[in-house]
């Protein structure tokens, strides 16, 4: 008497479409691999109305079951074809399978048991939407079927192991399975930049290029900040100019097409309490990138944590809190600057302002003025009085610190930039 067989089919589906088969039988073990559809090229045959061929190029445009309805001369048809390779796995993409095992034989069987594993250069995972429970009986000509989903999260080849066990009629143990074995590509190549501004504010650019062969619409692209810092997205057109986005209505980027997107970080109030942990901050956040593929397929990224490089303060720094942008020629402005104590000892600091004949500004006020002591991580606010003496762009310098405890002095130039113009009422 013959012991039935079981054998498994796979595939893999898509949301709306019904993809193509390819058979590979190997001891009645057959496995079904389903490959995404693209639509079919036309390629119209054109010539003069004048020309003797012109009957007949027009006869086989006609005919052709690819020419588009009120579209002539259009490269594309409205109808699918369905392709006879794999196809591409995308990372981010969600792997969709079809998994059906049916008795092939003219006995029963019973305690069938289905699992499938992914096995990745790193890992092995259970794939859930498998029967976890073995199936009591299944008579001749009938299936299991299953589907099972994954979001690919890692590069490199995978395999799929299908494994099915099974007791004949005579109580016979048996057991087979199958491995499949695909590769999973790169879609998007990212890179970031950061500009750390002086106002302690992070700029972050992100890079984003298409790599795979085809079109892709861009959903979004989101920053999640770290809980140390609030982002803005700088990509979004203002409300007078309606809403969207910068790069139009359509937003998608064709193969090995480049795009840059903006961001502003700035830092939470309360990090302001606590200068230390403000200076070494590099963890800035993570994006969050989805797209969809020509048919709607959806694919998504997630980077890891951006770290950027923690700019050096030195022992202390100096910011400017408030001041103007423009002042008139021959006139005096009120500009605050913040002292902060960066290292980790307390500081007796003394102020010395010194001007520059060549300079268009020149300080007003008492030079070599005692501070007092600055703790550590902590800042004070001084308001300074300078005049203007050259009209253009002016830069604030001159600021001199000395630290009595160790006599050491610190030298601020370049703090900041004002523009001196010729008042027309003087």
């Amino acid at each position: 008497m013959l012991s039935p067989v079981l054998f498994w089919q796979l595939g893999l589906i898509g949301p709306r479409f019904v993809w193509p088969f390819e058979y590979i039988s190997i001891n009645r073990q057959t496995v079904m691999r389903l490959t995404k559809p693209t639509l079919m090229p036309f390629h119209p045959i054109i010539s003069d109305a004048r020309d003797v061929p012109y009957t007949l190029t027009q006869d086989q445009n006609e005919a052709d079951i690819a020419k588009p309805k009120d579209l002539e001369y259009f490269g594309v048809s409205d109808l699918l074809t369905l392709p006879q390779n794999f196809g591409n796995i995308f990372l981010g993409e969600t792997f969709s399978s079809y998994i059906s095992v049916h008795n092939d034989s003219n006995q029963s069987c019973s305690d069938i048991l289905l699992k499938a594993d992914l096995q990745t250069s790193s890992q092995r995972l259970l794939l859930t939407g498998v029967n976890s429970q073995p199936v009591t009986h299944l008579k001749p000509n009938e299936s299991i079927d299953d589907v099972i989903q994954h979001e690919v999260k890692e590069l490199g080849t995978h395999i799929l192991v299908c494994a099915v066990s099974y007791s004949t009629e005579a109580g016979e143990k048996m057991a087979f399975r199958k491995f499949f074995k695909f590769q999973v590509l790169k879609p998007l190549d990212v890179k970031t930049k950061f500009y750390n501004a002086e106002s302690d504010d992070v700029y972050l650019e992100v890079q984003i290029q298409n790599i795979t062969p085809g079109p892709v619409y861009m959903e979004h692209v989101r920053l999640d900040p770290s809980n140390l810092y609030k982002s803005e997205e700088l990509n979004s057109l203002e409300k007078k100019q309606g809403p969207g986005n910068v790069f139009g209505k359509v937003d998608y980027l064709n193969p090995m097409d480049t795009r840059q997107y903006l961001y502003c970080l700035a830092p939470k109030p309360e990090m302001y309490q606590e200068n230390k942990v403000l200076k070494g901050v590099t963890n800035i956040g993570k994006l969050d990138i989805v797209w969809k593929t020509n048919l709607g397929e959806k694919g998504r990224l997630q980077t890891s944590q951006l770290l950027r490089v923690a700019p050096g303060y030195g022992d202390i720094r100096v910011t400017v809190e408030k001041m103007p942008d423009s002042v008139p020629l021959e006139k005096t402005f009120d500009v605050t600057l913040r002292i902060t104590n960066c290292c980790e000892r307390d500081m007796e600091l003394t102020m010395v302002l010194q001007n520059d004949l060549n300079s268009g500004l020149m300080w007003c006020g008492l030079s070599g003025q005692k501070l007092g002591t600055l703790p550590q991580n902590e800042h004070m606010d001084l308001s300074l009085n300078l005049i203007t003496t050259v009209p253009g762009l002016q830069t604030i310098s001159g600021l001199r610190l000395t630290d009595n405890f160790l006599k050491r002095t610190y030298e601020h130039d370049e703090i900041a930039q004002v523009f001196v113009y010729n008042d027309p009422e003087s």
